[in-house]
């Protein structure tokens, strides 16, 4: 249950951070608070618009996907189910797939560095590695929804 309520945690500060930079890309908010620069090249370049969607709104969703599970997944009648938190896990892993791509082509195609995208990539892959510590330590990877194994009284020797 914790992974889940720190999932839950990291989910809704990147939704927070996503948006910020979305909120950003649609001319709301005025400059970015970044310190550096590198924000407004990376979020002016032309790597910054996915189909015609700015990158960041694909955050604001995969983090929404993700805090809605995880609340599905706190819910009492689901806290020892593995399902929630497989799925989870994959949604983690595409963010930080999508994150990877996108830190490459910040360091080595824009050539700039942004630090609240950084910020992101990091929550999303604490997300993934809390997803998967999650999984391993109820030690139910391939094994379905399992609950906590009953207790079988035994008899005493005589």
């Amino acid at each position: 249950m914790r992974h889940r309520q720190a999932i839950a945690v990291l989910a809704l500060v990147g939704w927070f951070v996503a948006l910020y930079l979305g909120l950003h890309a649609l001319g709301i908010g005025g400059a970015l608070k970044c310190g550096t620069g590198g924000c407004d090249t990376v979020q002016t370049s032309r790597w910054s618009v996915l189909f015609g969607i700015p990158v960041a709104f694909y955050g604001v969703v995969a983090y929404t996907a993700i805090l809605a599970v995880t609340l599905v997944g706190l819910q009492p009648t689901r806290l020892s189910r593995r399902g929630p938190t497989l799925l989870i896990a994959a949604l983690a892993t595409g963010g930080v797939l999508f994150s990877g791509w996108l830190t490459y082509l910040e360091l080595f195609v824009i050539q700039a560095i942004c630090r609240w995208c950084v910020a992101s990539a990091v929550i999303i892959a604490a997300i993934w590695i809390v997803s998967l510590l999650g999984l391993r330590r109820r030690g139910d990877v391939g094994r379905g929804d399992v609950g906590p194994l009953p207790h079988v009284p035994t008899s005493p020797r005589i």
